[in-house]
């Protein structure tokens, strides 16, 4: 295993700009699909859960540009897992220009999320599902992971900060 969950992309016309090069939210729109991606092959129960009541709020995204992509590039987009805390995930991303000549790495992204449960007037931080923990295993080398011995209702037991209401997510 590579130890990272991988999508492959060929960039089409209507992921450029007029300069020909890829439009930066691309990248963006790219680590969400490779998100969706994982939870649909690595971990189908979670998807089960979205549909009932968990939630999965993107709290930060990042990315940094180390060199243009254009049209019919392929591109591999590799996810990996930087941290897991109680409630929260941090997701890492390279993207990864497939030439004949080689690999590129042509950026760098992250991503944050929180696990949230509850109505959207009242959603409330959550525990990250068990079977999200074990599928996220594999991509973790490196990760910085943390769980603690308290109970469930006390998802800021480790000094997490805790949304009291959420808006626009």
């Amino acid at each position: 295993m590579p130890g990272y969950f991988e999508i492959r992309h060929i960039v089409g016309f209507e992921e450029t700009n007029l300069v020909g090069n890829v439009y930066y939210v691309n990248y963006l729109r790219w680590q969400g699909r490779c998100r969706e991606m994982f939870l649909k092959d690595e971990a189908p129960a979670v998807l089960e859960e979205v549909r009932k009541d968990l939630k999965l709020f993107t709290l930060k995204v990042e990315c940094e540009f180390f060199a243009e992509i254009t049209a019919f590039d392929e591109l591999s987009v590799r996810m990996r897992l930087e941290e897991l805390t109680q409630t929260q995930i941090e997701f890492a991303f390279d993207y990864v220009h497939l030439h004949p000549d080689g690999e590129k790495l042509v950026a760098r992204g992250r991503q944050r999320i929180a696990c949230m449960r509850g109505p959207n007037t009242a959603t409330v931080p959550s525990r990250v599902p068990e079977e999200l923990r074990a599928a996220l295993m594999p991509y973790s080398e490196g990760a910085k992971t943390t769980r603690s011995q308290s109970s469930p209702s006390s998802p800021s037991s480790q000094g997490e900060p805790v949304p009291t209401t959420v808006k626009g997510a």
